[in-house]
């Protein structure tokens, strides 16, 4: 699959990197499923590229859902198939792990983990038809795991090993599995999740909780500054559609400086010089 890409199915389209994706393929000529939440936002997307990008209502944690959304692809694509399927539906949410509800930390993993893997099997009749590709939205979280971001690395960590076993379960199928890595990208994602980690903290009781508040406070300051830099989305969906087109893609994609630095920097230190290094960088309170 490289210019004979014609057909993609997008999850998490409405905004940001999902969003972008769809935009950056819809030029390219390609037909695009855009699976969205909200009919509003399939509708203001399909306004820029009518006759490229269809609408899709797809929550990935309700099967009736998916299946739903599939009919709708199965009938549009025939015995052709599916040429590509972009996993990009996730959420994010941060915190002690100490502190955090086990409630939180399985509706994380139930998007971010189970959704793309129920999504991934629901289409992959259709994929193997086309012989087509699966390009999931990890993160450099997933490789290089910070404090109170613990529980969103955990969920990218455990996509990026669902990708690596992927790859080569369906290599005999010509299916090809990749996965795109971003550092700080511009999106709502950032405002959202650190709402939501507030709202979140506003309503735990935990002993322990009063011991972090310093951490707490040099996390907000990074994630702040981190968002002035962010790179924009269709810096991703560039990414994206190298891995759908590419005739021979790479099995990862890292995209920004940031994230680049990260895992140069990984690859260098030892894991205790990196710690020391992120405490720093965090300027986190010294050890008691």
């Amino acid at each position: 699959m490289t210019d004979h890409t014609t057909t993609v199915l997008i999850t998490g389209a409405s905004t940001g990197i999902g969003a972008a994706c769809a935009l950056r393929l819809a030029a390219r000529g390609i037909t695009v499923f855009a699976g969205v939440r909200r009919s509003a936002d399939g509708e203001a997307l399909q306004a820029q590229y009518p006759a490229q990008i269809i609408p899709v209502m797809l929550d990935v944690t309700d099967t009736t859902s998916i299946e739903a959304a599939l009919v709708r692809v199965r009938a549009a694509t025939g015995e052709r198939g599916l040429d590509g399927l972009v996993n990009n539906a996730g959420i994010a949410i941060g915190g002690p792990l100490e502190v955090l509800p086990m409630a939180e930390l399985r509706r994380l993993f139930d998007v971010n983990v189970f959704g793309v893997a129920a999504v991934t099997q629901a289409c992959l009749p259709l994929l193997r038809m086309a012989r087509g590709r699966i390009v999931n939205m990890g993160s450099i979280a997933g490789r290089i795991a910070l404090p109170f971001v613990g529980p969103y690395s955990m969920t990218k960590s455990a996509l990026k090993a669902m990708t690596n076993s992927l790859r080569l379960e369906l290599d005999a199928a010509g299916i090809d599995v990749i996965v795109i890595e971003p550092g700080a990208i511009a999106t709502p994602i950032w405002k959202k999740s650190t709402a939501d980690t507030d709202a979140l903290a506003s309503t735990l009781q935990h002993d322990s909780l009063a011991q972090y508040a310093a951490h707490l406070d040099c996390i907000r300051r990074v994630i702040g500054e981190a968002e002035r830099r962010a790179i924009p989305a269709d810096a991703v969906a560039r990414a994206v559609e190298r891995a759908l087109t590419d005739a021979r893609p790479r099995t990862h994609y890292v995209v920004g400086n940031d994230a680049k630095i990260r895992v140069a920097l990984a690859a260098l230190l030892p894991q205790r010089a990196l710690d020391l290094l992120h405490r720093w960088f965090l300027k986190f309170p010294r050890r008691h």
